[in-house]
């Protein structure tokens, strides 16, 4: 990931707890972008870019899982429990992408920052049959967001977008080995807030 992408910023901005210096602008025209912009998923940087309507509009009919820029939807669809634990990934706050090539990454908060695991297909398909509107995940822009720590019940498919948010909340608030007073409190806050979308 580059230090000049939309997520990076975002993180920074996060951590930093100040707005962004300069108004946001389109990654592709340098456009100004309202506060409420879209975001393409860039396959080649593997990072998120800003997009002002016109630009967003020329990769809105693009295909499932084809292009260089991919429209990072913005649905969200709350989903009765997950069985999480079958696919291999140790920790209760994570989100699984389901890749164009057909693989899946799970990436989750740690001291040292993001970690991610490959998680294994057998187990994917067995998680998409026992809940089947993860069959419907557009590759690679939406993922399947998970908190499970401390008895809590959270899942969702989301935006990309959505998780590289919560990233930054953890980021911005983790303190010490376990994340501290802070942390937790605010992740929960970030998902009381999140609202179903179509």
């Amino acid at each position: 990931m580059t230090t000049d992408g939309a997520l990076a910023r975002l993180i920074r901005s996060a951590a930093d707890h100040r707005p962004a210096a300069a108004a946001e602008v389109c990654d592709l025209c340098a456009a100004p972008v309202s506060a409420d912009h879209s975001h393409l998923y860039d396959t080649g940087q593997a990072e998120v870019r800003c997009a002002c309507r016109p630009c967003s509009v020329l990769f809105a009919e693009t295909p499932r899982g084809e292009g260089h820029f991919r429209l990072i939807p913005t649905r969200r669809v709350r989903l009765p429990k997950v069985d999480t634990a079958a696919l291999g990934v140790p920790v209760g706050l994570v989100f699984f992408v389901p890749r164009a090539d057909g693989s899946v990454t799970a990436e989750g908060p740690s001291p040292a920052g993001a970690m991610r695991w490959q998680v294994d297909a057998a187990a994917w398909q067995r998680a998409v049959a026992g809940c089947p509107p993860l069959a419907d995940m557009a590759p690679d822009v939406e993922a399947l967001l998970v908190n499970t720590v401390h008895g809590l019940d959270h899942h969702w498919i989301v935006p990309v977008d959505d998780c590289f948010r919560m990233l930054a909340v953890v980021r911005r608030e983790w303190r010490g080995l376990s994340g501290g007073g802070r942390m937790w409190p605010a992740v929960e806050r970030f998902f009381e807030e999140l609202t179903e979308r179509p």
